[in-house]
């Protein structure tokens, strides 16, 4: 210590000293008052400068004797005692509800430290706190205002804070009553009616439909007033989109009062449906439009928010996010979402961000904060370049019970929001039964993330009135705290009759309020039986998604020759690593007479073109700046000086932004974030990509329950790319297989293109078709099985009219098949890298003349017409036989086998050559995977098969 004061001490005061610093100085002023040669020197020189520090009684100060020489150490252990209820206050807090009697801890109790009242009250309350407020005069009251403003029904953690700047102005917050300022009585009615709003409606669907789920929000009900005052506070600040994620709990009455979706049209999801016997009674809607909708507790919803200020009307646009049974999977999801409304795309370059724009809220479970890993994964994101949102604030829901596990069987911690601290997220808990100090922790909470752009947790702790959901009787599991609950009054009984007490409000005022809300439920429910609400006219409503249009994607020759150009300038002084340099300077011939376009010249072309058409593009990955296998280069470094830019920001064409980051090592929660920031800004092309292709495996969440049916649930439009290296090079199971077959396995009703691409140029048109589709009816995501050795294989390369006049093809044929139409007795079918060895391995094949190749390019939808024509042509055509890489029971095959059989005309057989049913998806040793590779390769062209006949539509054999 003494070595960073001697080099610091000049700028020094004593407020930059705190706790167990300052007690240490403390103790070295009253050695040096009595020898100063007995300190370090540098300890002298800030004695010399600064005087006494500010804890030191003033005997010593004054040099006199001092009359009881215990006092400075008693003074000493009085600092640290401070600091203690600081640190440790929250542990004898009164924040549970159910909670009446809290075990002592010694560290908080004066008497254990040795400290009597009448030693305090011998100090002066500035040498324990020198921030203490008015009236506070001596240490005994200085310790009992700490341990009141710390062990309430508010507590506080700030010591994982390692900023000083942040933990010093948390503490000031606090400490001043900043926080929690004068409620007047007026608004003490507010918020008292608003918790008769919620909890009315709670008690009306309990009474009204019996036995149904609805998750209510009895024993947090506190909750919507929370958001009522962020929201309120965010929109105040300039905030015009508020993003809030939340499971099942309390999901209706938010839908009800902050969303302000109707109460008819909430009644009606669980008694009224156009068709009952196609509408469950539980609540799914949409069938009747064209898609399978979802449970009404899943359902989000959007509002147009305004509010008058004395100044101007203020506007904001509210979005509850549609959630699946995965709760906190919704987490990454909201933040793309912000993300996407923080973002001003309309120019070249990164985008540009002001988080002043957006906020998100995310409402988690007490036992699925620390459960599920999607929580570490969200908030690992918070403060990442590409991911950052300004701060959001979260707020455990918590209900101290996970269905029925209780929280020591849940987790790990002392508290549910543990987690938050390995992040340095400042934590609150706060009392649900208390709904002033609610909304002061969300005081805080929003003052925070104004001040510091930084994540904030609020653990809000309750209780819940019922079961997990009302069809479950919690007894059985916990009788003695439902025993409590029972009895235990509502926030709304309670809050009225202490404002009763208060003289705030007479019973007649709570009775009439209460009869105001029954009434208006009352008459919403008449409503919905005598005119039935235009169901889920609050969701967008569509028909079924169509199929893929022909969209024009060719670019003309100039167009492409001056971009090609453009991509390789560079900032002026910047050098390009000498390696990379030669390569991107081949990329230059590329264009001319005699040049072939390779997969990543193609794949930064297609970029180069969207922005010139003005679409914003969003790319992230693992490692997509540079593409796992070396092969994108989109973001350049000077090895020099470390400089970096993106040749795609200097396009002189490029009339939108163009956003690329490295990601974290993380899957579910980067695609999320890519799918929410997708599903909210329509105009922007956004692609994910993984590092291998399997690596989706811990994505499979967003994959399953938002990508691929968010469109058949929520009717919630999505255009996001999936690019996923798929190839067998012999690097084993988990670096081969993109697990082609559970893309195919979810494919239906249009809701996505799956594809596995073999030239240039098809990765160029396909990507530009899905750039024009965004915002169509006919947008879809899509999911690209991207190549590995062939990145560079000569045969993927394109010549330049393949760009300037073609189009995406969903399949491509072996060229020459005019000449052997009457001798084709095989037709092989293969998608991505194993079509390109067939196409090698054929051309030094005598059979190859009797053998006729097809690459299916786009799986699904599945190219039946196409096919269809290509069987037409060969009239000794006995056989159609699939090959593939990967094992029988994985790739294409269980999907294309029923619709090749569907395709085959009459005596045709359908045949299958690859790797036989296994559970791993690859060898392990490249020895092995070449033997293999090298048995399917001669099996598919050698015509030794023994045909057997087949029934119409084909028989494999």
């Amino acid at each position: 210590m003494g070595q960073r004061v001697e080099r610091n001490y000049g700028s020094m005061k004593w407020e930059s000293f705190h706790g167990a610093n300052l007690a240490y100085l403390v103790e070295q002023y009253e050695r040096y008052v009595e020898d100063p040669r007995s300190v370090e020197a540098s300890v002298r020189t800030l004695f010399e400068r600064l005087g006494p520090p500010p804890f030191v009684p003033t005997e010593v100060v004054s040099g006199e004797k001092v009359e009881d020489p215990a006092l400075i150490r008693k003074v000493m252990t009085a600092v640290e005692l401070a600091q203690r209820i600081r640190t440790y206050g929250h542990r004898q807090a009164r924040i549970n509800p159910l909670k009446t009697e809290i075990r002592p801890d010694p560290r908080l109790d004066p008497a254990a430290c040795g400290l009597s009242e009448e030693d305090l009250r011998r100090m002066r309350a500035e040498w324990i706190w020198p921030e203490a407020p008015e009236g506070v005069r001596t240490g005994l009251e200085a310790i009992a205002k700490l341990r009141e403003i710390y062990t309430g029904s508010l507590a506080f953690e700030f010591s994982h804070v390692h900023d000083p700047e942040e933990r010093e102005w948390l503490e000031r917050q606090v400490e001043s009553g900043a926080i929690r300022p004068f409620l007047p009585p007026e608004k003490q009615v507010d918020l008292l009616k608003r918790l008769i709003e919620v909890e009315g409606f709670e008690r009306f669907l309990h009474r009204t439909f019996p036995g149904q789920k609805r998750f209510s929000i009895e024993g947090i009900d506190v909750l919507v007033p929370m958001l009522d005052e962020l929201i309120r506070r965010s929109v105040n600040d300039g905030v015009k989109n508020v993003m809030i994620g939340m499971a099942h709990r309390g999901r209706l009455n938010v839908l009800a009062h902050v969303l302000g979706k109707p109460y008819e049209v909430i009644f009606s999801e669980f008694h009224h449906s156009p068709d009952k016997e196609r509408v469950p009674s539980e609540g799914s809607a949409g069938i009747n439009f064209g898609w399978t909708g979802d449970v009404k507790y899943h359902l989000g919803a959007e509002r147009e928010w305004e509010e008058a200020d004395r100044r101007e009307i203020l506007y904001a646009r509210l979005t509850l996010a549609n959630n699946p049974s995965h709760l906190e999977f919704v987490n990454p999801v909201v933040e793309g979402f912000a993300r996407a409304a923080q973002e001003e795309r309309g120019r070249p370059g990164f985008p540009e961000q002001d988080v002043n724009r957006a906020l998100a809220i995310l409402i988690h479970g007490d036992a699925a904060f620390p459960g599920e890993g999607i929580v570490a994964e969200t908030l690992n994101l918070s403060r990442l370049r590409g991911y950052s949102t300004g701060g959001t604030v979260h707020i455990i829901a918590n209900n101290q019970l996970g269905f029925t596990t209780e929280s020591s069987d849940a987790r790990s911690t002392a508290y549910a929001g543990d987690l938050a601290k390995g992040f340095e997220i400042p934590v609150v808990h706060v009392n649900a039964d208390d709904p002033e100090a609610c909304l002061a922790a969300v005081r805080l909470a929003w003052a925070y993330r104004c001040r510091f752009r930084k994540d904030f947790l609020i653990d809000l702790v309750g209780y819940r009135r019922y079961g997990h959901n009302e069809m479950d009787d919690p007894v059985a599991t916990q009788p003695q705290m439902y025993e409590q609950i029972q009895k235990h009054p509502s926030l709304a009984a309670q809050y009225a009759r202490r404002l009763e007490k208060e003289g705030r409000i007479s019973r007649e005022e709570v009775e009439r309020a209460e009869k105001e809300v029954e009434e208006r439920l009352r008459r919403a429910y008449r409503k919905m039986k005598e005119d039935p609400p235009d169901e889920w006219a609050v969701m967008e409503k569509e028909a079924p998604v169509p199929e893929l249009p022909e969209v024009v994607t060719a670019v003309e020759e100039e167009t492409l020759r001056r971009l090609n150009r453009e991509l390789l300038n560079k900032p002026e002084g910047f050098r390009r690593y000498p390696k990379l340099e030669r390569i991107l300077l081949r990329r230059a011939e590329a264009l001319e007479k005699e040049g072939r376009v390779d997969w990543s010249l193609a794949e930064t072309l297609a970029y180069a073109t969207i922005l010139a058409d003005g679409i914003a593009i969003r790319m992230s990955g693992q490692d997509t700046e540079r593409g796992t296998f070396a092969h994108r280069h989109l973001v350049l470094h000077d090895p020099k000086t470390g400089r970096s830019y993106s040749p795609l920001h200097l396009l002189s064409q490029a009339r939108a932004s163009f956003a690329i980051y490295n990601s974290p090592l993380s899957e579910a929660s980067v695609l999320g974030f890519e799918y929410g920031y997708d599903v909210f800004a329509t105009d922007t092309l956004v692609l994910w990509e993984a590092q291998f292709g399997d690596f989706a495996n811990a994505a499979q969440v967003i994959i399953d329950q938002f990508l691929s049916s968010g469109r058949a649930k929520w009717g919630q439009r999505s255009g996001l790319v999936m690019l996923l290296p798929h190839g067998y090079e012999g690097q084993g199971p988990e670096h081969s297989s993109a697990r082609l077959e559970r893309f195919l396995q979810l494919a239906a009703e249009n809701n996505w293109v799956v594809a596995n691409l073999t030239r240039a140029s098809q990765i160029f048109h396909l990507l530009r078709r899905q750039a024009l589709l965004l915002g169509e009816h006919a947008e879809r995501p899509l999911i690209l099985m991207t190549p590995k050795s062939l990145l560079r294989h000569p045969q993927t390369a394109s010549p330049l009219t393949d760009f300037t006049e073609g189009r995406f093809q969903s399949v491509i044929e072996r060229p020459g098949w005019r000449k052997r139409a009457d001798r084709v007795e095989r037709l092989l079918l293969a998608s991505g890298k194993i079509a390109v060895e067939l196409e090698e391995k054929m051309e030094g094949e005598k059979a190859g003349e009797r053998m006729h190749l097809v690459r299916v390019e786009q799986l699904y939808p599945f190219p039946e017409e196409e096919i269809r024509r290509v069987v037409r042509r060969f009239p000794r055509l006995r056989e159609m036989v699939w090959i593939q890489e990967e094992p029988r029971n994985m790739g294409a095959w269980t999907y294309v086998a029923p619709r090749l059989r569907a395709v085959a005309p009459e005596g045709i057989a359908v045949c299958y050559i690859g790797r036989p049913e296994r559970s791993s998806p690859a060898e392990g040793f490249s020895e092995i995977h070449d033997i293999e590779q090298r048995r399917i390769l001669d099996e598919a062209t050698r015509l030794t098969l023994t045909y057997t006949a087949s029934k119409p539509g084909g028989k494999e054999t």
